[in-house]
């Protein structure tokens, strides 16, 4: 199938993308798309979705945890200040992969040092791959030490500083294991008082891992396109949560995924001639677009998506390119709030 990306573009103005989440995470709206009738429905709150679920529906989160990895290097006796957002380490001697800003002013060997630390770390430029740098620590860099100065990496998009409040608020109740530099964001409109509620009815909440990497923000390429492959990712699928998946399936019960993160988790592990989830853990590129079959989940919950995105098309490929682009018009003109700190839609 051709892609034609400009199809699943919408004008989207500023004032539409949520700069700061509401007060409280269940108190986002939600917007419920059924598949079978092509039609949706408003609700003022999240914690409405209670009404859509069913006991004996399962619900899958991804418990990944996100590293505060933004931080401020400085040069030795030079004022301009580099903001830094380190991805993945490489290891043999230690490395990190990074985006380092106004890169452009610095060479291979230059001495970078941790803005307002209070200790001696260091970092040398080793090298720069494509719009990335390598950057070598003068002694290894822990989760510990992300936390105790890096800042939450809340996305490009929201043009401003990260706040004390997102430290918590970028944050979902599932998160528990850290290494992602982007939060799966569906599982924000959950809450504890949410989830013990859902669970009282009957429906179950079943973990997954998939640590999120910036390629989540990055702009599709033709390339990526064309191969069908997306950025890689490492997942876990536990073989007690497959058993309990399987189970589910084998009885008809409703698979949900809470977010795409989750989704491609569960596209990835599928077997689709026999119904049932292979357990294990490994890298994903997965791609899901318009005319993929997604059997994986007979529902989702997510955010609205940026044009063009490969969230987007995603979330086109499960519910249908007409029924979701008609729902975003919906959206669009009854003043939800789009992005990560946004609103919700439950297509299902």
């Amino acid at each position: 199938m051709d892609l034609d990306l400009e199809e699943y573009d919408f004008p989207l103005s500023e004032d539409r993308i949520a700069k700061f989440p509401v007060e409280k995470r269940d108190h986002s709206k939600l917007l419920a798309v059924q598949r079978s009738k092509n039609l949706w429905t408003d609700f003022p709150f999240f914690y409405q979705i209670e009404s859509l679920l069913r006991p004996g529906d399962i619900l899958v989160y991804n418990e990944t945890k996100v590293s505060p990895r933004r931080a401020y290097l400085t040069q030795p006796e030079k004022t301009r200040v580099h903001e830094v957002l380190f991805l993945e380490k490489r290891d043999n001697p230690e490395r990190w992969l990074c985006l380092l800003k106004h890169r452009a002013k610095l060479k291979v060997n230059d001495v970078l040092r941790l803005l307002g630390a209070g200790d001696s770390l260091e970092f040398r430029l080793d090298s720069h791959e494509e719009e990335m740098v390598l950057l070598s620590p003068n002694r290894p860099i822990t989760e510990e030490d992300f936390e105790a100065w890096g800042s939450m990496p809340i996305p490009p998009y929201l043009k401003r500083k990260a706040e004390p409040s997102d430290k918590e608020r970028y944050q979902t109740v599932f998160a528990k294991h850290a290494g992602s530099v982007a939060a799966p964001t569906a599982g924000l409109h959950f809450t504890e008082e949410l989830m013990s509620l859902l669970k009282s009815k009957g429906v179950t909440f079943l973990p997954v891992l998939l640590q999120v990497g910036y390629g989540t923000f990055r702009p599709l390429s033709e390339t990526q396109i064309q191969a069908k492959t997306l950025h890689s990712e490492q997942y876990l699928l536990l073989r007690e949560v497959a058993d309990q998946l399987n189970q589910a399936k084998a009885e008809g019960r409703r698979v949900i995924a809470i977010g795409t993160t989750t989704l491609r988790v569960l596209a990835s592990v599928y077997q689709p001639l026999s119904k049932t989830y292979a357990h294990g853990e490994g890298s994903t590129n997965i791609f899901i677009m318009p005319g993929d079959s997604v059997d994986c989940a007979e529902g989702l919950i997510t955010n609205f998506h940026l044009p063009k995105s490969s969230l987007l098309l995603l979330v086109s490929a499960f519910a249908g390119k007409d029924l979701v682009l008609g729902a975003y018009r919906h959206a669009l003109a009854h003043s939800y709030r789009f992005f990560s700190y946004g609103d919700a839609m439950f297509l299902h």
